[in-house]
């Protein structure tokens, strides 16, 4: 949540369109039309295409899938390469009380949402298998413990309060339901170097 440069599902998908555009051109097929479901807004996800490829005409569509037998074939591919991946997928952590049974991830799953109540950690939340942001986890986030962070930017608007001390974002839980506290760090001075806030390094008197 504190990366410095933060990457939502829009661009995700937009960098793999592109980066699957990129491996058919290098593979030297003349490729002319593409066809997509839209991520986003269609005439900006077009615009974004069709000025990285100016000889390729795009056609981005909402429910393309339903539209375009392409784009319906590309989503059985997708869906079924998807489903091999997850089969396969080796858990990071190592806990004893893990287990790969997590069904097929999505939502409507039993097997999936046992999974997931089994898994849930009161603090760390789930294992990195799991996007936090997910709805089907909204549920389980009601009996996990504040947590609390320091951040030199709580959002776009917000950097510094008026003291010009840095602030601290309280977040309760990760749930809808939270609620942003703002409150100085009286630790944090005035005009720290721009290498130290970025990185978010706190001057220590003892270890």
């Amino acid at each position: 949540m504190l990366k410095k440069n933060k990457v939502n599902l829009n661009e995700i998908s937009h960098d793999s369109a592109i980066g699957l555009i990129n491996r058919v051109l290098n593979m030297g097929i003349l490729l002319t039309e593409v066809y997509l479901d839209t991520v986003g807004d269609a005439d900006k996800y077009r615009i974004k295409l069709s000025e990285r490829f100016p000889s390729i005409k795009f056609v981005v569509a909402k429910k393309a899938d339903s539209l375009y037998p392409v784009v319906s074939g590309a989503s059985i591919v997708a869906k079924v390469t998807r489903d091999r991946a997850l089969r396969e997928w080796v858990l990071e952590e190592t806990s004893e009380n893990m287990h790969g049974s997590f069904g097929s991830g999505y939502p409507g799953d039993p097997e999936t949402k046992a999974w997931l109540a089994h898994h849930k950690h009161s603090v760390f939340g789930f294992p990195t298998l799991v996007r936090f942001s997910w709805g089907t986890c909204t549920s389980y986030y009601k009996d996990m413990v504040e947590v609390l962070w320091e951040s030199d930017k709580v959002d776009e608007d917000v950097g510094y309060g008026s003291s010009g001390k840095q602030l601290k974002l309280s977040n309760v839980g990760f749930g809808k339901a939270a609620k942003r506290k703002i409150e100085e760090i009286e630790s944090s001075g005035k005009g720290r170097c721009k290498f130290f806030h970025s990185r978010k390094l706190e001057q220590l008197t003892h270890f």
